[in-house]
């Protein structure tokens, strides 16, 4: 009997015990949730763009290399979400200042974070141009002027995803003729390629049946030393740009190429961004900051062509900028005054990130001076631009 009820106390014991070790099992599980919840990973989550537009499909897609670079890119306006590379400690940083989740996009209080914009990016004046003899008008969307093509340009548009693989993926759009004011059944393609060396690579392609005009570019802002992190304003910034194409007080050029020595917009050296952005010139009081199309000085035809080269002063991250195109955009967020909400539910403040767009000259259609934009039919307007990442 003595025997009996020693064994049941043990038996007891043992179950007790087992109890409390499940307990402490299930709270370490709760733990390493809640851990989980409140520190997620860098790169945007695909659940949160699981969505449809105008009966179209939305999803993210991811492009990685052996480095440990990450890439998310969404079909929605063909843009980069988010971009992480090692900084100068191994440390993974976002260098994609933006939002990263679908509802924010749709909202319609983004502005272009990312974006492949188009049919035409940057400004024409007067919102119209004049082709063999027509006029085209456009859409106002900026004071008297068209902004990256219209109220609905290639930016709010669901982009169809032709291939994809860890290294690539492939996007199409059909923009129909008429589409923005613009003439012209236009199909554009954008590939995003990542590289085992850091590169990011962007193939643009387009074709159209009527005679019209094309400029695509990408309008990511950056900020090297992590989204979040504050002002760009103490990055180093290099352009290989002896001259810039200056503005009236509507940011249009006036069909003028001004060099820059000797002015605020002098980046042939390496220089800190804020050093001279309140300097009394008109220029920059225009842009209320820069936001000027740079002349990047000439490569040899058809290759890729050194324009810009940026360091963050925290991360020791450099950037470095190729591109087939004959002008590149540098604006340093003047316009952003916290009214989108970015990842981490944090706002996008006053200069917190800068862009780096490379294009042909806003309002080219208007300045026959300017390179050509025009696109004839049988003929294909290609492009790229890489963005390079190293410590």
């Amino acid at each position: 009997m003595k025997k009996t009820f020693l064994i049941l106390i043990a038996a007891v014991n043992f179950l007790i015990m087992g109890c409390q070790n499940g307990n402490k099992q299930e709270a370490a599980t709760e733990t390493k949730k809640d851990t989980a919840i409140s520190n997620p990973t860098l790169i945007a989550n695909a659940n949160d763009f699981k969505d449809s537009l105008d009966g179209k499909a939305i999803s993210l897609v991811y492009l990685t290399n052996k480095s440990g670079v990450q890439v998310a890119i969404t079909n929605y306006g063909a843009r980069l979400i988010s971009l992480i590379v090692p900084d100068k400690n191994g440390k993974l940083t976002d260098v994609i200042v933006g939002s990263d989740k679908m509802v924010e996009f749709k909202s319609g209080k983004e502005g272009y974070f990312g974006a492949v914009v188009g049919r035409y990016a940057n400004r024409i004046g007067h919102a119209s141009f004049v082709l063999d003899g027509k006029k085209y008008s456009l859409a106002a969307n900026n004071g008297p002027n068209s902004l990256h093509g219209g109220l609905k340009g290639f930016a709010s548009v669901v982009w169809t995803i032709n291939s994809q693989n860890d290294s690539s993926v492939q996007l199409s759009y059909a923009s129909k003729d008429g589409e923005e004011g613009y003439p012209g059944n236009l199909t554009a393609k954008v590939r995003y390629t990542l590289s085992s060396s850091n590169e990011l690579k962007i193939d643009y392609e387009a074709t159209t049946d009527k005679k019209t005009v094309v400029n695509l570019t990408n309008h990511s802002y950056f900020n090297l030393n992590g989204q979040g992190s504050g002002s760009i304003l103490q990055h180093t910034l290099q352009l290989n740009a002896d001259h810039y194409t200056p503005v009236d007080s509507t940011l249009i050029p006036t069909g003028n190429i001004d060099a820059v020595a000797g002015t605020p917009f002098d980046f042939t050296k390496p220089t800190v961004i804020g050093s001279r952005i309140g300097e009394d010139n008109i220029q920059l009081k225009y842009g209320k900051g820069y936001d000027q199309n740079f002349v990047l000085n000439p490569s040899k035809n058809g290759e890729l062509n050194f324009a810009a080269r940026v360091t963050g002063d925290q991360s020791g991250i450099v950037m470095e900028v190729y591109t087939k195109e004959p002008g590149i955009q540098f604006y340093t967020g003047n316009f952003m005054q916290g009214a989108h909400t970015i990842k981490g539910g944090k706002k996008d403040d006053y200069r917190t990130a800068f862009c780096l767009e490379t294009q042909h000259y806003p309002d080219s259609p208007n300045k026959p001076k300017f390179p050509s934009t025009i696109l004839e039919p049988g003929k294909t307007y290609a492009t790229s631009t890489v963005y390079k990442f190293s410590k």
